[in-house]
């Protein structure tokens, strides 16, 4: 018997880029993982994914939520949102 009981849907997934540095130290450009409550998750989620190499990469990082830069990294992560993951950049 099949249970009846409705569950909400699940979060759409979240879409991370990552860009320069960030590329280099996680091994992919892109990736998706499962939807977050915020930033300071989604990081604690990629260090643990990809190690020490990408934690230090994401301690320094810029993030931009769907092309608009979040400097609130406690502030929730829409479902189904596009991260990038923006080292600092070297040159002028």
């Amino acid at each position: 018997m099949t249970d009846p009981t409705p569950r909400p849907p699940a979060a759409a997934p979240l879409t991370v880029r990552y860009f320069a540095g960030a590329r280099a130290a996680a091994g992919r450009s892109e990736e998706a993982v499962p939807a977050g409550p915020s930033l300071d998750d989604l990081r604690a989620e990629l260090a643990g994914r990809h190690g020490d190499r990408l934690a230090a990469v994401l301690r320094v990082a810029s993030f931009l939520v769907d092309g608009v830069t979040c400097h609130d990294r406690r502030t929730p992560l829409p479902a189904g949102a596009t991260i990038d993951v923006l080292p600092p950049f070297a040159g002028g």
